[in-house]
């Protein structure tokens, strides 16, 4: 397979997911955030494959990578029906807090362990969400921020992306257009510029500018036209109607 033709099946299951995320109004469910995980797994493996000549960060990345797929069984470990006892031979939660408790402790232990790893760099975005999730915007703006000074390219994308989002939901409109503005301005293949701009737009509506949300929904549907995103925006410009 071309390299081209890889690089393009990429961007493709990218736009996929990340579209999903802008439709639900930038909201980080552990459906779309685990997505996303085995996206930015593929990636982390492949970095550790390649350090070459570099052991010991090589063997880190391996068991930090190791660490990090046994977070994500654990965020996808089925909740218990209310009343229902734990089942030994099948692991499952009794609630939402009690897996998010449980991988934060995983997930700190792997930017604990394993600090200068891509794995801890993922853990630390992963610990963000999970504070987002449950309403303790000050860690997670603090993980986010870490992960954007630390992280790859990439991940330091994501991680703007959800700290936009964050912006926006806490009343901070000005610093999440800013940061939506950043990446539309600079793309990258976890977070594209229809991506940023379906996100700004979405605040914008929510926010009460259906001027500006409309404004940017007709240059998603010209430039984006035949594809998810311009059928999206064709369907929320008739919203706006």
């Amino acid at each position: 397979m071309r390299a081209e033709t890889r690089r393009q099946l990429k961007q493709d299951a990218f736009s996929r997911i990340t579209i999903g995320a802008a439709e639900k109004t930038a909201h980080w469910s552990v459906e779309h955030r685990n997505t996303l995980i085995v996206s930015v797994l593929a990636a982390i493996l492949v970095a550790a494959a390649g350090v070459g000549g570099w052991y010991y960060l090589s063997a880190q990345n391996e068991k930090a990578s190791f660490d990090l797929a046994q977070t994500v069984r654990t965020l996808d470990t089925p909740l218990r029906p209310a009343g229902a006892p734990a089942q030994p031979d099948a692991p499952s939660f009794a609630s939402p807090k009690e897996r998010s408790d449980a991988a934060r402790k995983q997930l700190q232990a792997i930017v604990d362990k394993y600090p200068h790893t891509r794995s801890a760099d993922m853990a630390r975005y992963l610990l963000g969400t999970t504070a987002a999730d449950a309403g303790d915007s000050a860690v997670a703006e603090s993980d986010f921020k870490q992960v954007v000074s630390s992280g790859s390219r990439e991940l330091a994308s994501l991680a703007k992306l959800a700290l936009a989002s964050l912006y926006g939901n806490t009343n901070r409109t000005k610093d999440a257009v800013a940061l939506y503005q950043e990446l539309i301005n600079k793309p990258t293949l976890s977070v594209s510029k229809v991506t940023a701009q379906l996100q700004l737009a979405e605040l914008y509506q929510d926010t009460n500018q259906p001027l500006d949300a409309k404004r940017l929904y007709e240059q998603i549907k010209k430039d984006n036209p035949s594809t998810e995103a311009g059928q999206l925006a064709t369907q929320k410009l008739t919203e706006l109607k």
